[in-house]
Protein backbone atom coordinates (compact mmCIF):
# COMPACT_ATOMS: atom_id res chain seq x y z
CA UNK A 1 0.00 0.00 0.00
CA UNK A 2 2.96 2.23 0.74
CA UNK A 3 4.11 3.73 -2.41
CA UNK A 4 7.77 2.93 -1.51
CA UNK A 5 8.42 -0.02 -3.10
CA UNK A 6 8.57 -3.02 -0.84
CA UNK A 7 12.25 -4.25 -0.22
CA UNK A 8 11.20 -7.30 2.06
CA UNK A 9 10.66 -10.51 1.66
CA UNK A 10 7.44 -12.50 0.54
CA UNK A 11 7.83 -14.18 4.05
CA UNK A 12 8.03 -10.71 5.79
CA UNK A 13 5.07 -9.12 3.59
CA UNK A 14 2.86 -12.34 4.86
CA UNK A 15 4.00 -11.74 8.37
CA UNK A 16 3.44 -7.97 8.30
CA UNK A 17 -0.12 -8.39 6.84
CA UNK A 18 -1.08 -10.98 9.93
CA UNK A 19 -0.18 -8.48 12.18
CA UNK A 20 -1.68 -5.60 10.67
CA UNK A 21 -4.79 -6.87 10.82
CA UNK A 22 -4.74 -8.28 14.32
CA UNK A 23 -5.63 -5.22 16.12
CA UNK A 24 -7.65 -3.19 13.81
CA UNK A 25 -10.52 -6.39 13.30
CA UNK A 26 -11.09 -6.70 16.75
CA UNK A 27 -14.46 -4.65 16.38
CA UNK A 28 -15.31 -7.30 13.38
CA UNK A 29 -14.31 -9.88 15.55
CA UNK A 30 -16.42 -8.79 18.02
CA UNK A 31 -19.48 -8.17 15.91
CA UNK A 32 -18.55 -12.44 14.87
CA UNK A 33 -17.97 -13.62 18.21
CA UNK A 34 -22.00 -12.00 19.35
CA UNK A 35 -23.27 -13.68 16.62
CA UNK A 36 -21.54 -17.26 17.26
CA UNK A 37 -22.89 -16.45 20.97
CA UNK A 38 -25.91 -16.19 19.62
CA UNK A 39 -26.27 -18.79 17.22
CA UNK A 40 -24.69 -21.39 18.64
CA UNK A 41 -26.81 -24.17 20.41
CA UNK A 42 -26.28 -23.97 24.29
CA UNK A 43 -24.57 -26.71 26.28
CA UNK A 44 -27.62 -27.44 27.97
CA UNK A 45 -29.94 -27.89 24.55
CA UNK A 46 -26.45 -30.11 23.07
CA UNK A 47 -26.67 -32.36 26.01
CA UNK A 48 -27.74 -36.35 25.03
CA UNK A 49 -29.74 -37.59 27.59
CA UNK A 50 -28.63 -40.89 27.30
CA UNK A 51 -24.95 -39.48 28.74
CA UNK A 52 -23.99 -37.34 31.48
CA UNK A 53 -22.35 -34.08 30.00
CA UNK A 54 -18.44 -33.63 30.14
CA UNK A 55 -17.28 -30.58 32.26
CA UNK A 56 -14.49 -28.66 31.21
CA UNK A 57 -12.56 -25.53 32.76
CA UNK A 58 -13.30 -22.14 32.02
CA UNK A 59 -10.29 -21.94 30.36
CA UNK A 60 -10.94 -24.79 27.73
CA UNK A 61 -14.36 -22.90 26.60
CA UNK A 62 -12.71 -19.69 26.45
CA UNK A 63 -9.80 -20.84 24.61
CA UNK A 64 -12.39 -22.82 22.34
CA UNK A 65 -14.63 -20.05 22.04
CA UNK A 66 -11.53 -18.00 20.61
CA UNK A 67 -10.84 -20.18 18.21
CA UNK A 68 -14.05 -20.77 16.90
CA UNK A 69 -14.72 -16.78 16.70
CA UNK A 70 -11.24 -17.24 14.90
CA UNK A 71 -12.76 -19.23 12.38
CA UNK A 72 -15.64 -17.18 11.70
CA UNK A 73 -13.50 -14.70 10.97
CA UNK A 74 -11.30 -16.46 8.35
CA UNK A 75 -14.19 -18.15 7.00
CA UNK A 76 -16.12 -14.80 6.62
CA UNK A 77 -13.15 -13.76 5.15
CA UNK A 78 -12.77 -16.22 2.63
CA UNK A 79 -16.61 -16.38 1.60
CA UNK A 80 -18.13 -12.63 1.46
CA UNK A 81 -15.48 -11.24 -1.01
CA UNK A 82 -16.48 -8.00 -1.00
CA UNK A 83 -15.55 -8.22 3.45
CA UNK A 84 -13.98 -5.53 4.53
CA UNK A 85 -13.36 -3.79 8.24
CA UNK A 86 -15.07 -1.11 8.89
CA UNK A 87 -14.65 1.59 11.85
CA UNK A 88 -16.65 1.40 14.67
CA UNK A 89 -19.10 4.67 15.12
CA UNK A 90 -21.57 4.23 18.69
CA UNK A 91 -24.84 4.92 17.80
CA UNK A 92 -26.19 8.29 17.27
CA UNK A 93 -28.04 9.73 20.50
CA UNK A 94 -26.55 6.81 22.92
CA UNK A 95 -24.26 7.25 26.00
CA UNK A 96 -21.43 6.10 24.24
CA UNK A 97 -21.70 8.80 21.39
CA UNK A 98 -21.84 11.55 24.06
CA UNK A 99 -19.37 10.79 26.80
CA UNK A 100 -17.24 10.26 23.28
CA UNK A 101 -17.96 13.66 22.11
CA UNK A 102 -17.26 15.66 25.78
CA UNK A 103 -14.30 14.04 26.28
CA UNK A 104 -12.76 14.76 22.73
CA UNK A 105 -14.41 18.61 22.36
CA UNK A 106 -12.80 18.63 26.19
CA UNK A 107 -9.16 17.27 24.90
CA UNK A 108 -8.79 19.38 21.88
CA UNK A 109 -10.27 22.60 24.09
CA UNK A 110 -7.23 21.76 26.46
CA UNK A 111 -5.23 21.71 23.40
CA UNK A 112 -6.07 25.33 22.16
CA UNK A 113 -5.89 26.69 26.18
CA UNK A 114 -2.01 25.23 25.86
CA UNK A 115 -1.27 27.00 22.47
CA UNK A 116 -2.61 30.18 23.01
CA UNK A 117 -0.56 30.86 27.10
CA UNK A 118 1.97 33.16 26.96
CA UNK A 119 4.35 31.40 26.10
CA UNK A 120 3.14 28.77 24.61
CA UNK A 121 2.58 25.18 26.15
CA UNK A 122 3.31 22.04 23.94
CA UNK A 123 2.92 19.24 26.43
CA UNK A 124 0.00 17.86 24.57
CA UNK A 125 1.25 18.75 21.26
CA UNK A 126 4.11 16.42 21.74
CA UNK A 127 2.19 13.62 23.46
CA UNK A 128 0.02 13.90 19.70
CA UNK A 129 2.94 14.21 17.56
CA UNK A 130 4.11 10.59 19.70
CA UNK A 131 1.07 8.80 18.91
CA UNK A 132 0.91 10.21 15.29
CA UNK A 133 4.85 8.67 15.14
CA UNK A 134 3.64 5.79 15.70
CA UNK A 135 0.77 5.13 14.01
CA UNK A 136 3.36 6.53 11.04
CA UNK A 137 5.83 3.31 12.08
CA UNK A 138 2.74 0.89 12.16
CA UNK A 139 2.32 1.56 8.27
CA UNK A 140 5.90 0.93 7.34
CA UNK A 141 7.13 -2.71 6.04
CA UNK A 142 9.85 -4.40 7.55
CA UNK A 143 12.03 -3.32 4.42
CA UNK A 144 11.33 0.26 4.77
CA UNK A 145 14.64 1.43 6.44
CA UNK A 146 14.72 5.06 4.68
CA UNK A 147 11.72 6.12 5.35
CA UNK A 148 11.95 4.60 9.23
CA UNK A 149 15.17 6.73 9.84
CA UNK A 150 13.36 9.98 7.99
CA UNK A 151 10.33 9.45 10.68
CA UNK A 152 12.83 8.44 13.58
CA UNK A 153 14.55 11.98 12.86
CA UNK A 154 11.90 14.60 11.83
CA UNK A 155 9.76 13.13 14.85
CA UNK A 156 12.38 12.66 17.29
CA UNK A 157 10.69 13.14 20.68
CA UNK A 158 13.09 14.34 23.15
CA UNK A 159 14.31 17.21 20.48
CA UNK A 160 11.09 18.23 20.35
CA UNK A 161 10.97 18.66 23.93
CA UNK A 162 14.07 20.54 23.94
CA UNK A 163 12.98 23.06 21.40
CA UNK A 164 9.79 23.71 22.82
CA UNK A 165 11.42 24.30 25.76
CA UNK A 166 13.57 27.14 24.43
CA UNK A 167 10.77 28.32 22.55
CA UNK A 168 12.39 27.24 18.87
CA UNK A 169 9.72 24.80 18.05
CA UNK A 170 7.90 25.13 15.11
CA UNK A 171 4.81 22.97 15.32
CA UNK A 172 3.78 23.96 11.76
CA UNK A 173 7.08 22.45 10.15
CA UNK A 174 6.26 19.35 12.14
CA UNK A 175 3.09 19.24 10.96
CA UNK A 176 3.70 19.49 6.86
CA UNK A 177 6.07 16.72 7.73
CA UNK A 178 3.43 14.73 9.00
CA UNK A 179 1.33 15.15 6.08
CA UNK A 180 3.83 14.48 3.77
CA UNK A 181 4.41 11.14 5.03
CA UNK A 182 0.56 10.62 5.15
CA UNK A 183 0.54 11.48 1.57
CA UNK A 184 3.64 8.73 0.82
CA UNK A 185 1.65 6.47 2.58
CA UNK A 186 -1.65 6.53 1.98
CA UNK A 187 -4.25 5.19 -0.82
CA UNK A 188 -5.19 6.83 -3.79
CA UNK A 189 -8.59 6.69 -2.66
CA UNK A 190 -7.29 9.67 0.23
CA UNK A 191 -5.10 11.95 -1.70
CA UNK A 192 -7.96 14.30 -1.52
CA UNK A 193 -7.98 14.26 2.09
CA UNK A 194 -4.30 15.40 2.20
CA UNK A 195 -4.66 18.06 0.20
CA UNK A 196 -7.46 19.29 2.39
CA UNK A 197 -5.00 19.03 5.34
CA UNK A 198 -2.27 21.27 3.44
CA UNK A 199 -5.14 23.74 3.28
CA UNK A 200 -6.00 23.99 7.61
CA UNK A 201 -3.30 26.69 8.77
CA UNK A 202 -4.80 26.65 12.74
CA UNK A 203 -3.10 24.14 14.24
CA UNK A 204 -5.64 22.50 16.25
CA UNK A 205 -7.89 21.68 13.45
CA UNK A 206 -5.17 20.77 11.85
CA UNK A 207 -4.22 17.88 13.92
CA UNK A 208 -8.09 17.13 14.53
CA UNK A 209 -8.18 16.42 10.62
CA UNK A 210 -4.54 14.61 10.79
CA UNK A 211 -6.35 11.93 13.26
CA UNK A 212 -9.64 11.74 11.34
CA UNK A 213 -7.39 10.71 8.00
CA UNK A 214 -5.12 8.58 10.62
CA UNK A 215 -8.22 6.91 11.33
CA UNK A 216 -9.38 6.29 7.74
CA UNK A 217 -5.59 5.18 6.90
CA UNK A 218 -5.75 2.68 9.56
CA UNK A 219 -8.99 1.18 7.78
CA UNK A 220 -7.51 1.63 4.60
CA UNK A 221 -4.01 -0.42 5.98
CA UNK A 222 -6.72 -3.70 7.50
CA UNK A 223 -8.56 -3.94 4.24
CA UNK A 224 -5.49 -4.10 2.41
CA UNK A 225 -4.05 -6.68 4.89
CA UNK A 226 -7.38 -8.96 4.48
CA UNK A 227 -7.04 -9.09 0.71
CA UNK A 228 -3.68 -9.89 0.66
CA UNK A 229 -4.39 -12.97 3.42
CA UNK A 230 -7.73 -13.95 1.20
CA UNK A 231 -5.23 -16.00 -1.51
CA UNK A 232 -3.32 -17.71 1.82
CA UNK A 233 -6.68 -18.35 3.32
CA UNK A 234 -8.35 -19.89 0.56
CA UNK A 235 -5.89 -22.43 0.61
CA UNK A 236 -5.57 -22.99 4.07
CA UNK A 237 -9.06 -23.03 5.23
CA UNK A 238 -10.31 -26.12 5.01
CA UNK A 239 -7.98 -27.81 6.64
CA UNK A 240 -7.72 -24.64 9.51
CA UNK A 241 -11.89 -24.40 9.69
CA UNK A 242 -12.23 -29.03 10.09
CA UNK A 243 -9.46 -28.83 12.64
CA UNK A 244 -11.29 -25.94 14.69
CA UNK A 245 -14.25 -27.78 14.55
CA UNK A 246 -12.60 -30.82 16.06
CA UNK A 247 -11.16 -28.82 18.54
CA UNK A 248 -14.94 -27.91 19.58
CA UNK A 249 -16.31 -30.98 19.07
CA UNK A 250 -13.87 -32.48 21.67
CA UNK A 251 -14.60 -30.40 24.48
CA UNK A 252 -18.49 -30.26 23.34
CA UNK A 253 -19.31 -34.25 21.84
CA UNK A 254 -22.92 -33.27 21.08
CA UNK A 255 -22.23 -30.28 19.09
CA UNK A 256 -23.41 -31.99 15.75
CA UNK A 257 -26.99 -32.40 17.59
CA UNK A 258 -28.66 -30.23 14.97
CA UNK A 259 -26.79 -31.44 12.06
CA UNK A 260 -27.33 -34.74 12.72
CA UNK A 261 -30.90 -34.35 12.78
CA UNK A 262 -31.09 -32.21 9.71
CA UNK A 263 -29.36 -34.75 7.63
CA UNK A 264 -31.54 -37.35 9.64
CA UNK A 265 -35.16 -35.59 8.98
CA UNK A 266 -33.74 -35.20 4.96
CA UNK A 267 -33.11 -39.06 4.67
CA UNK A 268 -36.75 -39.72 6.36
CA UNK A 269 -37.80 -38.08 2.94
CA UNK A 270 -35.89 -38.79 0.46
CA UNK A 271 -36.18 -43.19 1.47
CA UNK A 272 -39.77 -41.97 2.06
CA UNK A 273 -40.46 -40.95 -1.78
CA UNK A 274 -40.84 -37.57 -0.43
CA UNK A 275 -44.01 -35.24 -1.71
CA UNK A 276 -44.02 -33.16 -4.46
CA UNK A 277 -40.52 -33.01 -6.14
CA UNK A 278 -39.16 -35.98 -3.94
CA UNK A 279 -36.34 -37.59 -4.91
CA UNK A 280 -36.81 -41.12 -6.31
CA UNK A 281 -33.72 -43.47 -4.68
CA UNK A 282 -34.31 -46.51 -2.76
CA UNK A 283 -32.07 -47.40 0.03
CA UNK A 284 -29.61 -49.37 -1.69
CA UNK A 285 -28.46 -46.79 -4.37
CA UNK A 286 -25.63 -45.79 -4.36
CA UNK A 287 -26.26 -42.09 -5.26
CA UNK A 288 -28.32 -42.44 -1.70
CA UNK A 289 -26.06 -40.54 0.31
CA UNK A 290 -25.37 -37.28 -2.06
CA UNK A 291 -28.82 -37.37 -2.86
CA UNK A 292 -29.77 -36.85 0.83
CA UNK A 293 -26.64 -34.28 1.31
CA UNK A 294 -27.69 -32.03 -1.91
CA UNK A 295 -31.87 -32.44 -0.69
CA UNK A 296 -30.75 -31.29 3.10
CA UNK A 297 -29.27 -28.42 1.16
CA UNK A 298 -32.10 -27.30 -0.38
CA UNK A 299 -33.61 -27.88 2.41
CA UNK A 300 -31.84 -24.83 4.20
CA UNK A 301 -33.65 -22.40 1.54
CA UNK A 302 -37.00 -23.50 2.97
CA UNK A 303 -35.83 -23.48 6.39
CA UNK A 304 -37.51 -21.41 9.80
CA UNK A 305 -35.13 -19.65 11.26
CA UNK A 306 -37.45 -18.44 14.26
CA UNK A 307 -38.51 -22.14 14.96
CA UNK A 308 -35.98 -24.71 13.91
CA UNK A 309 -32.20 -24.75 15.11
CA UNK A 310 -29.70 -24.34 12.23
CA UNK A 311 -26.82 -27.74 11.69
CA UNK A 312 -23.83 -26.40 13.70
CA UNK A 313 -22.04 -27.00 10.75
CA UNK A 314 -23.52 -24.18 8.67
CA UNK A 315 -23.67 -21.66 11.61
CA UNK A 316 -20.89 -19.18 9.79
CA UNK A 317 -23.59 -19.25 6.72
CA UNK A 318 -26.93 -19.24 8.32
CA UNK A 319 -26.81 -15.28 6.98
CA UNK A 320 -26.19 -16.66 3.48
CA UNK A 321 -28.71 -18.90 3.16
CA UNK A 322 -31.63 -16.62 4.56
CA UNK A 323 -30.55 -14.09 2.52
CA UNK A 324 -30.87 -16.23 -0.74
CA UNK A 325 -34.15 -18.01 0.78
CA UNK A 326 -35.49 -14.38 0.46
CA UNK A 327 -34.34 -13.52 -2.95
CA UNK A 328 -36.01 -17.06 -4.17
CA UNK A 329 -39.15 -16.37 -2.60
CA UNK A 330 -39.33 -12.38 -4.34
CA UNK A 331 -38.11 -14.59 -7.20
CA UNK A 332 -40.79 -17.06 -7.32
CA UNK A 333 -43.42 -14.42 -6.53
CA UNK A 334 -42.05 -12.37 -9.80
CA UNK A 335 -41.81 -15.46 -12.03
CA UNK A 336 -45.67 -16.03 -10.64
CA UNK A 337 -46.94 -12.98 -11.64
CA UNK A 338 -45.37 -12.49 -14.97
CA UNK A 339 -46.69 -16.05 -15.89
CA UNK A 340 -50.27 -15.22 -14.62
CA UNK A 341 -50.19 -12.16 -17.07
CA UNK A 342 -49.13 -13.75 -20.06
CA UNK A 343 -51.13 -16.51 -19.43
CA UNK A 344 -54.33 -14.10 -19.55
CA UNK A 345 -53.45 -12.05 -22.38
CA UNK A 346 -51.79 -14.35 -24.70
CA UNK A 347 -50.64 -13.99 -27.94
CA UNK A 348 -51.42 -9.88 -27.83
CA UNK A 349 -48.21 -9.36 -25.42
CA UNK A 350 -45.93 -12.67 -26.65
CA UNK A 351 -43.00 -10.95 -28.19
CA UNK A 352 -43.44 -7.88 -27.34
CA UNK A 353 -39.94 -6.24 -27.15
CA UNK A 354 -38.72 -4.88 -23.71
CA UNK A 355 -42.44 -5.38 -22.32
CA UNK A 356 -41.64 -8.36 -19.74
CA UNK A 357 -38.53 -6.83 -18.27
CA UNK A 358 -40.78 -3.16 -17.03
CA UNK A 359 -43.41 -5.47 -15.79
CA UNK A 360 -40.86 -7.34 -13.77
CA UNK A 361 -38.90 -4.34 -12.84
CA UNK A 362 -42.49 -3.12 -11.42
CA UNK A 363 -42.75 -6.05 -9.75
CA UNK A 364 -39.65 -6.40 -7.95
CA UNK A 365 -39.85 -2.76 -7.08
CA UNK A 366 -43.30 -2.89 -5.21
CA UNK A 367 -42.09 -6.41 -3.39
CA UNK A 368 -38.62 -4.87 -2.50
CA UNK A 369 -39.63 -4.61 1.03
CA UNK A 370 -41.61 -8.03 1.56
CA UNK A 371 -39.34 -9.55 4.01
CA UNK A 372 -39.39 -6.35 6.36
CA UNK A 373 -41.81 -5.71 9.74
CA UNK A 374 -44.27 -3.28 7.61
CA UNK A 375 -45.00 -5.05 4.78
CA UNK A 376 -48.62 -5.62 3.94
CA UNK A 377 -49.24 -8.24 1.85
CA UNK A 378 -52.90 -7.18 0.35
CA UNK A 379 -52.03 -3.60 -0.06
CA UNK A 380 -48.73 -4.54 -2.03
CA UNK A 381 -50.16 -6.81 -4.26
CA UNK A 382 -53.47 -4.83 -5.11
CA UNK A 383 -50.96 -2.15 -6.25
CA UNK A 384 -49.41 -4.77 -8.09
CA UNK A 385 -52.27 -5.81 -9.67
CA UNK A 386 -53.41 -2.19 -10.28
CA UNK A 387 -49.65 -1.21 -12.09
CA UNK A 388 -49.55 -4.28 -14.15
CA UNK A 389 -53.37 -3.74 -16.03
CA UNK A 390 -51.66 0.25 -16.14
CA UNK A 391 -49.25 -1.48 -18.28
CA UNK A 392 -50.83 -3.49 -20.03
CA UNK A 393 -53.56 -1.07 -21.10
CA UNK A 394 -51.01 1.34 -22.49
CA UNK A 395 -48.84 -1.98 -24.45
CA UNK A 396 -52.55 -3.04 -25.99
CA UNK A 397 -53.26 -0.16 -27.23
CA UNK A 398 -50.13 1.15 -28.22
CA UNK A 399 -49.53 -1.91 -30.72
CA UNK A 400 -53.20 -1.76 -31.57
CA UNK A 401 -55.05 -4.34 -29.70
CA UNK A 402 -58.51 -4.14 -28.09
CA UNK A 403 -58.50 -3.35 -24.28
CA UNK A 404 -59.01 -5.97 -21.74
CA UNK A 405 -62.32 -6.05 -20.32
CA UNK A 406 -63.70 -4.73 -17.39
CA UNK A 407 -64.34 -8.32 -16.16
CA UNK A 408 -61.14 -9.45 -17.69
CA UNK A 409 -59.10 -6.88 -15.94
CA UNK A 410 -60.92 -7.68 -12.50
CA UNK A 411 -60.21 -11.40 -13.09
CA UNK A 412 -56.60 -10.77 -13.92
CA UNK A 413 -56.15 -8.64 -10.81
CA UNK A 414 -57.72 -11.73 -8.79
CA UNK A 415 -55.01 -14.11 -9.99
CA UNK A 416 -52.38 -11.51 -9.29
CA UNK A 417 -53.33 -10.67 -5.84
CA UNK A 418 -54.21 -14.61 -5.16
CA UNK A 419 -50.46 -15.17 -5.77
CA UNK A 420 -49.66 -13.95 -2.59
CA UNK A 421 -50.89 -17.23 -1.16
CA UNK A 422 -48.11 -19.88 -0.49
CA UNK A 423 -51.02 -22.49 -1.45
CA UNK A 424 -51.31 -20.94 -4.81
CA UNK A 425 -51.26 -23.56 -7.64
CA UNK A 426 -49.26 -21.37 -9.83
CA UNK A 427 -46.83 -20.03 -6.77
CA UNK A 428 -46.30 -23.80 -5.83
CA UNK A 429 -45.70 -25.01 -9.41
CA UNK A 430 -43.21 -22.04 -9.67
CA UNK A 431 -40.90 -22.80 -6.58
CA UNK A 432 -40.92 -26.35 -7.61
CA UNK A 433 -39.46 -25.86 -10.07
CA UNK A 434 -36.75 -23.95 -8.49
CA UNK A 435 -36.30 -26.27 -6.47
CA UNK A 436 -35.68 -28.94 -9.23
CA UNK A 437 -33.53 -26.30 -10.86
CA UNK A 438 -31.23 -25.61 -7.83
CA UNK A 439 -31.14 -29.75 -7.12
CA UNK A 440 -30.11 -30.52 -10.90
CA UNK A 441 -27.37 -27.48 -10.52
CA UNK A 442 -25.83 -29.13 -7.23
CA UNK A 443 -26.75 -32.91 -8.79
CA UNK A 444 -24.79 -31.52 -12.34
CA UNK A 445 -21.73 -29.18 -10.38
CA UNK A 446 -19.37 -31.67 -10.24
CA UNK A 447 -19.33 -31.75 -14.19
CA UNK A 448 -19.42 -28.58 -14.73
CA UNK A 449 -22.66 -28.46 -17.01
CA UNK A 450 -25.45 -26.20 -15.88
CA UNK A 451 -29.38 -27.82 -16.35
CA UNK A 452 -31.83 -27.20 -18.35
CA UNK A 453 -34.37 -24.09 -16.98
CA UNK A 454 -37.60 -25.46 -16.41
CA UNK A 455 -40.04 -23.57 -18.56
CA UNK A 456 -41.74 -20.54 -16.64
CA UNK A 457 -38.25 -19.46 -15.22
CA UNK A 458 -36.76 -17.79 -18.56
CA UNK A 459 -38.03 -14.03 -17.04
CA UNK A 460 -35.93 -14.78 -13.69
CA UNK A 461 -32.81 -17.21 -15.39
CA UNK A 462 -30.36 -14.78 -14.99
CA UNK A 463 -31.10 -14.10 -10.71
CA UNK A 464 -32.07 -17.71 -10.42
CA UNK A 465 -28.76 -18.75 -12.16
CA UNK A 466 -26.13 -16.04 -9.55
CA UNK A 467 -28.03 -17.71 -6.77
CA UNK A 468 -27.43 -21.25 -8.01
CA UNK A 469 -24.00 -20.89 -8.23
CA UNK A 470 -23.68 -19.00 -4.58
CA UNK A 471 -25.50 -22.20 -3.06
CA UNK A 472 -22.90 -24.08 -4.78
CA UNK A 473 -19.82 -22.49 -3.84
CA UNK A 474 -20.81 -22.85 -0.40
CA UNK A 475 -22.31 -26.28 -0.47
CA UNK A 476 -19.11 -27.13 -1.94
CA UNK A 477 -16.87 -25.40 0.65
CA UNK A 478 -19.07 -26.93 3.27
CA UNK A 479 -18.79 -30.16 1.97
CA UNK A 480 -15.03 -29.97 1.78
CA UNK A 481 -14.75 -28.90 5.03
CA UNK A 482 -17.25 -30.93 6.68
CA UNK A 483 -17.29 -34.08 4.75
CA UNK A 484 -15.72 -36.45 7.67
CA UNK A 485 -18.63 -35.59 9.77
CA UNK A 486 -21.30 -35.83 7.42
CA UNK A 487 -19.99 -39.34 5.98
CA UNK A 488 -20.14 -40.86 9.75
CA UNK A 489 -23.26 -39.18 10.45
CA UNK A 490 -24.79 -40.71 6.84
CA UNK A 491 -23.16 -44.14 7.52
CA UNK A 492 -24.75 -43.88 10.38
CA UNK A 493 -28.43 -42.93 9.29
CA UNK A 494 -28.18 -45.30 6.61
CA UNK A 495 -27.13 -48.45 8.46
CA UNK A 496 -29.88 -47.68 10.93
CA UNK A 497 -32.30 -47.58 7.95
CA UNK A 498 -31.07 -50.99 6.66
CA UNK A 499 -31.67 -52.08 9.98
CA UNK A 500 -35.16 -51.46 10.70
CA UNK A 501 -35.81 -52.92 7.31
CA UNK A 502 -34.59 -55.92 8.15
Amino acid sequence: MPKESNESSKEDQNKIDKDGIEDTVETSEEMIRKRIRRNTPSPHRLTPQSSPPRFVSVEELMETAKGFTNMALAHEIVMNSAFQVKPYEPEEGSLEKRVKEIMHKAFWDCLESQLNEDPPSYGHAVTLVGEIKETLLSFLLPGQSRLRGQIEEALDLSLIQQEAENRALDISKVAQFIIDMMGTFCAPCRDDDIKQLRKITDIVPLFKSIFAVLDKMKIDMANFAVSSLRPHLLQQSVEYERKKFQDFLDKQPNALDFTKKWLQDTADYVTGGGTEGGATCTPISAQLPLTIHNHAYLRLLKWDHDTESFPETLLMDQGRFLEMQQELEQLALVASVLLIVYNSAGAAISGLPGLMERLKKTIKILLAEMHTPSFKADETFAAVAEKLCVELRGCLSQHGFSPFSSDRENTLKGQIVAAKSADNPIRKVIDSRIQTYLLGFLESSAHWSAPALPGGLIPISKELEEIAVKLGRLVTFNKLVYSPFYHKILQDILKQGESLDV
